[in-house]
């Protein structure tokens, strides 16, 4: 029983949920915004706000912290583009939007998006 637990497993062992996650960020802060199952983004809209609240305080140990888990084009996009538009904003960086279920296997869609 996973009492007390939080987060979804998504079907993947803790090293290929965690690099699953780094690369959908990376992809949203490239991109704007993404498609991909319901799951994943609500996954990922907590990992990429953390992101995005660490990148506001542009100081250079904040960039090192995000180089461990972000390629250096992405922490450049995300320090120097992305965080100045959230600097007022508390929090909520990111909108779902649902889509329904995909047609091959039925997965609940959804549409990740920075605000």
């Amino acid at each position: 029983m996973r009492k007390k637990n939080k987060g979804r497993i998504l079907s993947r062992p803790k090293h290929q949920r965690e690099a699953l996650l780094r690369t959908l960020a990376t992809s949203l802060f490239l991109h704007g915004k993404i498609k991909t199952t319901e799951a994943k983004a609500k996954e990922l809209r907590i990992v990429a706000e953390k992101f995005i609240t660490r990148a506001k305080d542009n100081k250079i140990s904040n960039r090192r912290i995000l180089s461990k888990s972000l390629s250096s084009k992405t922490v450049k996009n995300l320090m120097d583009q992305i965080a100045p538009q959230y600097k007022d904003r508390q929090g909520g960086y990111t909108r779902m939007i649902k889509m329904g279920p995909r047609k091959s296997d039925g997965a609940n869609m959804s549409i990740i998006e920075l605000v």
